[in-house]
C-alpha cells in the first residue's frame, strides 16, 4: 500500500513568514524487522513550510499506516521525512522519533532536511 497517498497539504496562510510548526504524535507503532514484536515511540514532525502545510488527518492516517509494517528505527525516520519533504516542499523540516525502551536500549533518531538556496 502507498502510504503518501494520505498525505495532503493546504496553502501556507503566511508564506512570507518563517515560522516554525510542531507536530507530535505519541503512539506511533511499527515492528521490528527482526523479532516481529511492535515498537512503540513518539514522532516529532518540526517545520518551517514554504508554500503549503500538511494537513493533520492525513497526517495521522500516513503514520497509523506503519502500524503492521516491520522496519528499522532508523530507516522510518528517514522515509517519514522523505515523503514528508515530497509532500511540501517545506523549506526547513527535522523528524525526531524517540523510541520506549526494549531490551535495555532507548533510541532517538533524528533526521533533517535544509531546502537548498
Amino acid at each position: 500500500m502507498d502510504k503518501t497517498k494520505h498525505l495532503e497539504t493546504f496553502p501556507n496562510p503566511k508564506p512570507e513568514r518563517e515560522y516554525e510548526i510542531e507536530h507530535f504524535f505519541p503512539e506511533f507503532t511499527s515492528n521490528c524487522p527482526k523479532t516481529g514484536q511492535p515498537d512503540f515511540g513518539e514522532i516529532t514532525i518540526r517545520y518551517v513550510a514554504d508554500q503549503t502545510c500538511l494537513e493533520l488527518k492525513g497526517l495521522k492516517f500516513y503514520l497509523n499506516a506503519y502500524r503492521n509494517e516491520g522496519i528499522f528505527y532508523e530507516a522510518i525516520t528517514n522515509q517519514i521525512l522523505d515523503d514528508l519533504v515530497a509532500a511540501c516542499q517545506p523549506r526547513w523540516m527535522e523528524v525526531e522519533t524517540d523510541w520506549n525502551p526494549r531490551g535495555g536500549f532507548r533510541s532517538r533518531i533524528v533526521a533533517d532536511y535544509q531546502k537548498e538556496s
